[in-house]
């Protein structure tokens, strides 16, 4: 894991939170456990990131998903709204999990720059697959999502270029 701005301490949510994944990196590891896929991350972190208070999408219906507000309309109703895959209310914690083609198919941007938007998001933590193998042919190759995040996020907060809205953001890789 590799918190962001590394100029700054990691606030003590950090360390419950890695302490989850910890625990179920026998379950999650990517590079032993193929397959997967982000909804089965999720099912085996959630009763650890519920305990210290998370909010987690718990299905593909409606009711069972978290949406957070972007713009609002008349009568202050949400008129623009993003899905995301958990949420910590009282800390402003906004969390995707990406697996598979995260890193391949952008996910990782459009994480960064649709919880940018999020009215109240002051932390993005993002987790993202160490491994993902696939075959090209009959080529088998590795992608190395979490490096490939955590050199995009290196360059964003080391060139000064481009200023996230965030306090902070905790990269996890699994």
């Amino acid at each position: 894991w590799f918190w962001y701005p590394s100029t700054d301490n990691p606030p003590e949510w950090t360390g419950q939170v890695v302490g989850v994944f910890r625990e179920a990196r026998s379950k999650i590891d990517s590079a032993d456990v193929q397959g997967l896929g982000s909804d089965g991350i999720l099912a085996e972190v959630a009763e650890g990131l519920e305990g210290i208070g998370f909010e987690l999408e718990s299905g593909k219906r409606t009711a069972q998903k978290i949406s957070r507000p972007v713009l609002f309309g008349p009568q202050g109703i949400p008129r623009v709204t993003y899905e995301v895959d958990g949420v910590h209310d009282d800390l402003g914690i906004v969390f995707e999990i990406e697996a598979g083609r995260g890193w391949m198919g952008n996910a990782f941007y459009r994480d960064l720059i649709r919880t940018s938007l999020i009215v109240g998001a002051k932390y993005l933590m993002l987790a993202m697959m160490n491994e993902y193998r696939y075959k090209s042919g009959s080529k088998e190759t590795t992608n190395r999502s979490y490096d490939n995040a955590r050199d995009q996020l290196d360059a964003i907060y080391a060139s000064g270029r481009l200023e996230l809205p965030f306090e902070g953001v905790l990269l996890l890789g699994y």
